[in-house]
């Protein structure tokens, strides 16, 4: 290959790479500049802020009650994913391991309710958690979030337990292992990646989330999540646009943090039950 050839391929290559990560960054560092601008607020932002400040996060901690929606938020992500995880690995392994009456029906029930919009399940939802009781109370939320992570969680997750050899599990039985020794040592570690990933939708879900919380909360404003309590901070007829900017800079670090935690799991599940138990 002609050396010349090869070096402007690279040049091309490392433009056009740089071009997509400016793209994709921009809206990041534009987030993040905007909430340390001190002028902000007051429709000064810049590329670059002339001066820093911290009043915004201070704002939004303290007089914006967002400590309060963080708390929220993070109760209302957690359980949704700890639930949804258990619910959809248990049900997975039915659908995938044993043969039942009606199987095949359920499975393609899974699948017609993904398809079904999120938006036509508003009524439905909010007349069932009226019914309950549960209104205006996060834990009505978190069973409306669990209600909607469980059809695309139980399907992705039976993909992986079906694509598990089942040899891998009767060799743990002829070993002397229990089912739930098999479980936790064999097929366990070897969905981890599928787990995660689920855990990843139904964490971005449930934290994210706008419509629904504005629903099932309504006017319990003590027990707002992020998404709504970001909406206070827009005005009929302007915006706090420093608050905004740092509200949502606040919003995003437990995402980061929770990728951070579970990226490793994603990769390191894939080998790890074929050398465990």
């Amino acid at each position: 290959m002609n050396p010349k050839k090869s070096v402007l391929s690279r040049f091309g290559t490392g433009v056009a790479v740089a071009v997509v990560l400016a793209f994709t960054l921009f809206p990041a560092y534009w987030m993040i500049s905007s909430a340390f601008d001190k002028n902000a607020s007051s429709g000064g932002r810049s590329f670059i802020p002339e001066e820093f400040t911290l009043d915004h996060f201070t704002y939004v901690l303290t007089e914006g009650g967002f400590g309060t929606y963080l708390r929220n938020s993070a109760i209302v992500a957690i359980v949704t994913v700890l639930v949804s995880a258990l619910v959809c690995l248990l049900a997975a392994v039915a659908v995938a391991r044993f043969r039942f009456k009606f199987r095949t029906t359920i499975l393609m029930l899974i699948l017609v309710v993904q398809m079904v919009p999120l938006e036509a399940l508003v009524i439905p939802l909010f007349l069932q958690v009226k019914s309950l009781g549960l209104l205006n109370s996060i834990i009505g939320l978190m069973i409306v979030y669990v209600a909607l992570s469980l059809a695309f969680g139980i399907w992705m997750l039976r993909g992986f337990v079906a694509a598990v050899p089942v040899e891998l599990e009767e060799a743990a039985y002829i070993d002397g292992a229990s089912w739930w020794r098999m479980f936790r040592s064999v097929l366990l570690p070897l969905v981890m990646p599928g787990l995660v990933a689920t855990s990843i939708f139904s964490f971005i879900t449930a934290w994210n989330e706008f419509i629904f919380a504005m629903t099932m909360l309504g006017g319990a404003t003590d027990q707002y999540t992020v998404a709504i309590g970001l909406k206070s901070f827009f005005g009929l007829h302007s915006n706090d646009w420093g608050s905004i900017m740092a509200a949502s800079t606040i919003i995003t670090i437990p995402v980061m943090v929770f990728f951070v935690i579970v990226q490793r799991r994603l990769a390191s599940g894939m080998t790890a039950g074929a050398v465990k138990g």
